[in-house]
């Protein structure tokens, strides 16, 4: 796992507004998280809980490595130490529900921080809206896949799927299929199975390629993923810069540092994008809202919108992707 400059992500987060409007009391703040296997997970973390730390909260952390059934356990535990609110980071859509029944059984307000529970309607729920911004990343490469081949041909796409336990990847693949679907003719598409696992990706992706060679463009869950495909693609001469024989229009869905990279060197064509920065600020202070007013059960679901970055609006765009502030030390 890469370190992340922590600075450069205390530094991103609107620390005074979030003090200003959260609660006017230290609070207890119980933070239960699955794991911290990507740089997304990572930079949430510490934007988190440092920025909670700022505003002289108490912060007990919760680490349930993957563990749903832990985790559930972890958040019972800080229920009995009487925490005034949680914050959540769950493994999946049904534990994330059980969970948030949990609390509200106890009159905790939660918060549920990206990946949101199968049931919306209760607990605070920021979320990314991953249909949108996976169909807008795909529909890029589409559209130059398509500006490029003849028209009588054929394309072969291929999309890495994340676990589909979890509601991200549910809307990551059906943005996926929103965008291919619009031409049905002219592609052929190829699933590849990650259950957000590298080793799995990996082994997947190598049978995938080794049975269908030729790949004109493909879509990962995550960008988390991009060293994996690099790993497969770059024996075989399928690793390649834009403008170079034999390039494959890539795009991913994250943000992170490592897509911002691959996009600038010119290897990955774009990036769907959530906005962490605005997911984390707006955990936080949902749950401290909640508290200073005394919300035991409160409900509402905050959108984050996303968009794209692409080859197209690099220029322009670089430095809302939280991944190229973190890369540029911003």
């Amino acid at each position: 796992m890469r370190k992340l400059n922590t600075a450069a992500i205390a530094g991103s987060m609107l620390v005074a507004g979030l003090m200003s409007c959260g609660s006017a009391h230290a609070a207890k703040i119980c933070f239960a998280f699955q794991d911290l296997e990507t740089e997304f997970w990572v930079a949430g973390h510490k934007a988190i809980v440092e920025t909670l730390q700022a505003g002289s909260h108490e912060v007990l952390e919760r680490n349930a490595n993957e563990d749903a059934n832990k985790q559930l356990e972890q958040v019972k535990d800080c229920i009995a130490q009487s925490v005034d609110g949680i914050i959540l980071i769950p493994q999946d859509g049904e534990s994330a529900t059980t969970i948030v029944k949990e609390a509200q059984a106890a009159d905790v307000p939660i918060a549920v921080f990206n990946r949101p529970p199968s049931d919306l309607s209760k607990g605070i729920v920021v979320v990314a809206d991953n249909k949108t911004i996976a169909e807008t990343a795909v529909t890029a490469i589409i559209d130059e896949a398509l500006a490029k081949a003849p028209a009588d041909k054929k394309l072969n796409a291929t999309i890495i799927v994340g676990d589909l336990g979890d509601p991200n990847a549910v809307g990551r693949k059906d943005g996926f299929y929103a965008a291919i679907d619009k031409h049905k003719d002219r592609f052929n598409v190829t699933e590849v199975a990650s259950k957000w696992d590298a080793a799995t990706a990996l082994a997947n992706l190598e049978a995938s390629v080794t049975a269908n060679p030729q790949v004109d463009l493909l879509f990962t869950s995550s960008d988390f993923l991009f060293p994996t495909i690099r790993s497969v693609f770059e024996p075989r001469g399928m690793w390649k810069k834009r403008g170079e024989e034999g390039h494959v229009l890539m795009a991913g869905l994250d943000g992170d540092k490592t897509a911002c990279q691959l996009i600038k060197d010119g290897y990955v064509d774009g990036t769907g994008v959530q906005d962490l920065f605005f997911e984390a600020d707006s955990a936080m202070k949902g749950i401290l809202e909640a508290i200073e007013k005394k919300e035991t059960q409160p409900n509402q679901v905050l959108a984050d919108p996303g968009f794209a970055l692409t080859q197209a609006n690099l220029a322009t765009d670089e430095m809302k992707m939280w991944g190229c502030k973190l890369l540029a030390g911003k």
